[in-house]
């Protein structure tokens, strides 16, 4: 795995949260037929450039974009 492809599965991951909803770990995971690592690796790029968010809710992780907001 290289930074290309972790960049290319991050915009997948990105394109399957653009719907507004939280995702839960596990059926993002189903979603975009990404194995764990390679799921993870995109993850860390998004949480890394502030796109996602991320809540632990028990035993869960449920992601979600983030609203930025600029005012200048």
């Amino acid at each position: 795995m290289d930074k290309k492809e972790i960049g290319c599965n991050a915009g997948k991951v990105w394109h399957i949260l653009s719907n507004n909803a939280s995702w839960k770990y596990d059926d993002l995971k189903e979603k975009s037929g990404l194995k764990d690592k390679e799921l993870a690796a995109a993850i860390g790029w998004l949480a890394r450039e502030n796109k996602i968010e991320l809540e632990e809710e028990g035993e869960d992780l449920y992601i979600y974009l983030c609203v930025n907001v600029y005012i200048g």
